[in-house]
């Protein structure tokens, strides 16, 4: 798993990470922590202050909020009276199959985990059928967990993978290491009506531009490889073969299969427009089944304190 997660490879385990682990269910498939609580965003000063949030990936996520019940109960809203069985249920049957607890304190300062089944993470990593946990995945995260299945590394591999080649297709021939990384970046916010009403306007610029780093890092080898890009690292810059054909897949009236209309589309001076449309269906979709979920699994007080923080930072990002 070496390879897959070079982002924080300069990172030593904290022992703050390991006492987290130690109040969970043991063994997770994989599992990781992401976002302001745990790498330096624009805007936010003391990283300590923020919400630490993290992911499981579990075979068997039923008996996992099992155990968790066991020794966490007060984390659940009044969904803990349903049992493990439901709140399995309401987990891969509401939103993007991601079960949350927010809000909760430890140590100091808040937490918010979510888990998911291994089978969905693998599906999300490969057909980004929600880009709700393979979007996260887009940007540096740190690795509690690794993976122990080659099914699991290959799937977060071919996750990385096809964010290059999506942001590649929204990018001109020409274009910056931030230009790159701030289109992956956005492939998961696209759409998101959290980042019209809830969300800091520049939130992805404050990911990116303090953590340049350790993108270039995430990406390196998947970019080193690609034989119709050029990287020239010296000056952070990338150029891409010059596109020749500008039409419509079919426009000329030929009946082309499935192949000779995707490399059409590849062409199409308005590709850009129909790549983006399409990833903002996706995120739009399961941010907010996502969120609706989000108001029953936090309780309604926590949702309420969780939105008000979210509108705070909105605000202050429009001033």
């Amino acid at each position: 798993m070496a390879a897959l997660i070079t982002s924080t490879k300069s990172l030593k385990i904290s022992p703050v990470f390991e006492r987290l682990l130690r109040i969970f269910p043991k063994d997770p498939d994989l599992a990781f922590v992401y976002g302001s609580g745990v790498f330096q965003q624009t805007g936010h000063e003391n990283i300590k202050k923020n919400m630490l949030d993290a992911i499981f990936v579990v075979k068997k996520p039923e008996q996992w909020h099992k155990e968790n019940l066991k020794h966490n109960k007060k984390h659940y809203s009044f969904l803990r009276y349903l049992g493990p069985r439901m709140l399995n249920r309401i987990q891969e049957g509401v939103g993007a199959g991601v079960y949350f607890n927010t809000l909760v304190p430890w140590e100091n300062r808040m937490i918010k985990y979510g888990v998911i089944s291994r089978d969905l993470f693998i599906q999300d990593m490969l057909d980004w059928d929600t880009l709700y946990v393979s979007g996260r995945l887009h940007k540096p995260v740190f690795w509690l967990r690794e993976a122990k299945l080659r099914s699991l590394e290959t799937a977060v591999l071919t996750n990385l993978q096809s964010a290059v080649h999506m942001a590649l297709l929204l990018l001109p021939e020409e274009f910056s290491e931030q230009d790159l990384f701030t289109s992956i970046a956005s492939i998961s916010y696209s759409g998101d009506f959290r980042m019209t009403v809830g969300e800091d306007r520049d939130k992805v610029q404050n990911i990116v531009k303090p953590n340049l780093a350790m993108f270039r890092e995430l990406y390196e080898v998947i970019l080193d490889n690609m034989q119709h890009l050029h990287w020239r690292k010296s000056s952070g810059t990338f150029q891409t073969m010059q596109y020749y054909i500008w039409e419509h897949s079919n426009k000329d009236g030929k009946h082309r299969d499935l192949e000779e209309s995707l490399m059409s589309v590849a062409h199409d001076y308005d590709c850009s427009n129909i790549v983006a449309c399409a990833g903002m269906k996706i995120v739009r979709r399961s941010s907010i089944t996502q969120s609706l979920k989000g108001i029953f699994t936090a309780g309604l007080m926590k949702s309420i304190k969780y939105s008000g923080q979210k509108l705070k930072k909105m605000m202050k990002s429009v001033r």
